[in-house]
């Protein structure tokens, strides 16, 4: 994880579609197993999906209920939880040119939630912790 990068938790929802595109193809068996846990400000274990950009690390919040219903719920993804082919091609060729980076589960871990920024609110700001 680049430190440098603004680092943001924020709702799946809350997402613009195309970073949950992103997601997709960095994830395309699912998000249950990818997710790591840490202790948020208030000393309260949570889960959430590490996720990587150019401009930004995201922690992305989702319990493992959440994560398999958000995988079941999305007709991007087959029956067995898994990216359907014309799915990961769209995505493929139409994020080609983005180099996104791919996400170090372990490295994620280490990480603490005051490094974060806590994006919930819908309201644009000054671009720090929005997302892009």
């Amino acid at each position: 994880m680049n430190l440098s990068k603004p680092r943001v938790i924020k709702d799946y929802d809350k997402l613009d579609p195309e970073i949950q595109e992103k997601i997709k193809l960095e994830y395309p068996s699912g998000y249950s197993e990818n997710l790591i846990y840490f202790n948020n400000k208030e000393g309260k274990r949570v889960s959430a999906l590490p996720f990587e950009t150019e401009e930004k690390y995201y922690l992305v919040r989702m319990t493992i209920f959440e994560a398999e219903k958000i995988i079941e719920e999305d007709d991007d993804y087959d029956s067995t939880g898994s990216l359907k082919d014309s799915a990961k091609e769209e995505y493929e060729s139409k994020y080609a040119d983005d180099d996104f980076l791919a996400t170090d589960t372990e490295e994620a871990e280490d990480v603490a939630d005051d490094d974060f920024d806590d994006d919930d609110d819908d309201s644009e700001d000054d671009g720090d912790d929005d997302d892009d």
